[in-house]
């Protein structure tokens, strides 16, 4: 899974940043400063050629009504989410997996909008200072940038920021609030339930890769009315031992599903083969929910995520 790391904050230093109704075309050219990752970035216009490496920077962009400004993608993780789903397979595709510096500059962008660290990598040649020797703008994804637990408070923030650099910020704000709702909504009716113990299970054979404390996956099990029983390794993944599964006896395992990993099938096939694990309550009881990776990363998907899980850990309490 890829790293972690940084700082970000957003300040906007011209005073003519005005809201635009959301189907409004751009007319203001306000000038937006983004503290991105201990670099400064200036936009002194709109950016109009985007490439969005990684799936969930991508989604971020269509949720705001900017598929006009893509140009690529890089490197998806699930199929798209139906609302989106014939806007984001209009966006032309860079690599199913890695795209080279090549590959990006080819498409001429003027920004690229990173999910992950890896994005930016120097050694694979794609680091923020090469695309700016190139001339071309880059932006991290604010999960990228934390050294703390990621919060819902940070998606909307995430969408502030990026409202405000595409002068945006009604749409980034009309989403927000559709997305406070529906997780009001959903611990509303959770209220009084007794929270599981949840092992999140994202791959491994000989041990465990897990979701862990600091990373957005934790709290959205805390909102779906459960409790990360890795919620104390102060790591967003981890590796762990099937002895310390058993030892944390979880109610219920959370299966991640995303490309290049074994279907959510296979995946609890393996779960109930290992032995090690015949004591463990989830696997007596055969307690699996499933997400998507994109669920549970910095994007537009984390906030619904939490009705999704909610479901399947209290289905007495949902819909």
């Amino acid at each position: 899974m890829r790293l972690r790391a940084l700082a970000l904050a957003v300040c906007l230093v011209s005073a003519g940043c005005a809201s635009q109704p959301a189907a409004a075309p751009q007319t203001a050219q306000s000038a937006v400063t983004v503290d991105n990752c201990g670099k400064q970035i200036a936009f002194d216009r709109v950016p109009q050629r985007v490439v969005g490496y990684y799936q969930h920077p991508t989604e971020i962009m269509i949720a705001l009504g900017l598929r006009d400004k893509l140009i690529g993608m890089a490197y998806p993780d699930n199929d798209p989410l139906p609302r989106y789903a014939a806007d984001y397979r209009s966006v032309p595709r860079i690599s199913d997996k890695d795209a080279s510096f090549e590959q990006v500059l080819a498409k001429s962008p003027d920004l690229v909008y990173g999910g992950y660290d890896s994005a930016f990598e120097d050694k694979s040649g794609r680091s923020r200072d090469t695309f700016a020797g190139a001339g071309i703008k880059t932006y991290l994804s604010r999960e990228a940038c934390l050294d703390r637990a990621v919060t819902m408070d940070d998606v909307y923030e995430e969408l502030r920021t990026v409202g405000g650099i595409f002068q945006v910020p009604d749409r980034a704000d009309a989403l927000i609030a559709d997305m406070k709702a529906s997780i009001t909504r959903t611990t509303q009716r959770l209220t009084g339930a007794e929270p599981l113990k949840v092992f999140v299970y994202d791959s491994g054979e000989a041990t465990a890769y897990t979701a862990a404390g600091t990373g957005i996956g934790t709290e959205i099990i805390k909102l779906a009315g459960g409790r990360n029983v890795f919620a104390d390794v102060q790591k967003d993944w981890a590796d762990v031992s099937w002895e310390q599964v058993l030892q944390r006896s979880p109610d219920l395992i959370v299966v991640y599903d995303y490309f290049g990993t074994p279907a959510p099938d296979k995946k609890i096939e393996l779960l109930l083969s290992k032995p090690e694990l015949a004591n463990v309550p989830a696997i007596r009881n055969r307690r699996f929910a499933r997400l998507t990776l994109q669920d549970t990363v910095l994007g537009v998907r984390a906030p619904y995520a939490v009705e999704t899980l909610a479901a399947q850990v209290h289905p007495d309490r949902t819909p």
